[in-house]
């Protein structure tokens, strides 16, 4: 079967996107975000088009286009639509397709299913991105343990930002989850920096072999 691999994050903001394009692009994959949430600014299938230096088509459309920059499942009620999680089937694709989620974990899609529960119903692996900074020894280990108690594969943690060396250690170690790599944050940010930062900061043979 092709590779399908969720991009999750342990919060909003944290650079999952960037991650997914760059991911993307070493793959030579699709991506797929199926709830966008905000259309003021670039969204985020914008952002992986300019990043990954994909081929056209490669970037699927969203199932759910929402206007309003917060929650989905407030976007939606905004909007005067439902999101169903009966449509968010993974597409078939011919090549490794990466999907990403929306925010944290626990974001509500509705007021009865949350992304976590999709994931569940997927039972793809999950690669968690994380921030390097203050506050993310927390914020991860819930995700993990809220991961695992679902038991939704858990491929390994992706950090994002500057090297953090004992957070990240206590993260793993506590976590008993592998550290796949780190992308620090990048100016500029092209296609460019982002595949070499890609490739110096991630093994990707061991985590072909994870998902």
């Amino acid at each position: 079967m092709t590779m399908r691999i969720v991009i999750a994050g342990t919060d909003t903001g944290i650079g999952k996107t960037v991650f997914s394009a760059g991911l993307a692009g070493l793959l030579d994959g699709f991506y797929w975000k199926p709830v966008q949430s905000g259309l003021d600014s670039e969204t985020d299938s914008e952002v992986v088009a300019r990043l990954a230096g994909l081929p056209s088509g490669r970037v699927l459309p969203e199932v759910y286009r929402l206007r309003k920059p917060v929650s989905p499942h407030r976007s939606a009620e905004i909007d005067g639509v439902s999101i169903e999680a009966n449509n968010l089937s993974v597409p078939a694709v011919p090549a490794p397709l990466v999907i990403e989620g929306a925010g944290g974990l626990m974001v509500p899609l509705n007021r009865r299913t949350r992304f976590i529960d999709i994931f569940a119903e997927w039972r793809l692996p999950v690669i968690l991105c994380a921030r390097t900074g203050l506050g993310t020894i927390n914020h991860t280990l819930l995700s993990i343990e809220a991961l695992r108690t679902r038991s939704i594969p858990l491929a390994g943690i992706a950090f994002i930002g500057d090297e953090m060396a004992d957070t990240q250690r206590t993260i793993v170690e506590f976590g008993g989850v592998p550290q796949l790599g780190r992308l620090p944050h990048l100016d500029p940010l092209t296609v460019k920096t982002l595949r070499d930062a890609m490739i110096a900061g991630f093994a990707f043979a061991s985590i072909a072999e994870r998902v």
